[in-house]
């Protein structure tokens, strides 16, 4: 099987996943687009992985969630939502990239290595299903399934159900989103007793206020799940 793919690498030469540039490696990003992805690295709010201006590492959270209570105990994030990490999760969400969904799963589990246990279960953040007729899968569902393929740990790509379809909250403010998603998602009853028990790494590909965020966490405590963590691909900053 290594002969053939290196045979295949001389036919056609692996390139960068974001330009027609050849790369070593397969999955990779060349020197120029890899420089152009906005890594969340440094100081970085603990509850949802932004970045935090200063150096003083006792301070761990962000004015945003400072003001809006999270319900989840951690949150990491890899990348900021800008630039070409907004090109990567523009290209998973609505150009059918899913050849992205390897990259940005070992982006992830490096941002949220400190949260990860034997016991995680990684569990997308779910579409409605009308959604799913026209976009044909759930990007943060692909997530998960790479996640769970890099790192050996468990996923469950249906523990979330979406009870009805939201509008698009592009433009929304937080209030207006949290309306919007309030009583939209919940546990499946077919899912409970396996997610008793584990602690739950909830994935979207990004997040702006959290209000997705917060009701699916808030949907897996009224399922019986006590602990909750959320590792995101791109994380909405105000800098941005």
């Amino acid at each position: 099987m290594q002969g053939l793919q290196r045979a295949l690498s001389l036919i056609y030469p692996d390139q960068c996943q974001m330009c027609t540039t050849q790369v070593s490696e397969r999955g990779g990003l060349c020197g120029p687009c890899w420089a152009e992805t906005p890594f969340l690295r440094g100081l970085l709010c603990d509850t949802c992985g932004a970045s935090l201006p200063g150096s003083d590492p006792g301070v761990v959270i962000c004015d945003d969630c400072m003001i809006m209570r999270r319900p989840w105990e951690a949150g990491r994030a890899a990348l900021a939502y800008r630039d070409m990490g907004r090109r990567i999760v523009l290209g998973l969400k609505h150009g059918d990239r899913l050849d992205l969904a390897g990259p940005a799963a070992s982006w992830m589990l490096s941002a949220g290595r400190d949260i990860l246990t034997e016991n995680t279960i990684f569990v997308p953040v779910p579409v409605h299903w009308t959604r799913l007729l026209t976009r044909r899968y759930n990007q943060s569902a692909e997530l998960t399934r790479a996640l769970s393929r890099q790192s050996g740990l468990k996923h469950c790509p249906d523990a979330l159900l979406r009870t009805r379809r939201t509008q698009k909250q592009d433009g929304m403010t937080v209030e207006a989103r949290m309306r919007n998603i309030e009583g939209a998602i919940e546990a499946n009853p077919k899912q409970i007793e396996r997610l008793q028990g584990s602690t739950i790494c909830l994935v979207d590909d990004v997040m702006t206020s959290g209000a997705t965020l917060s009701e699916a966490t808030n949907a897996l405590h009224a399922g019986g799940v006590d602990h909750v963590f959320v590792l995101i691909l791109a994380r909405v900053e105000k800098s941005a």
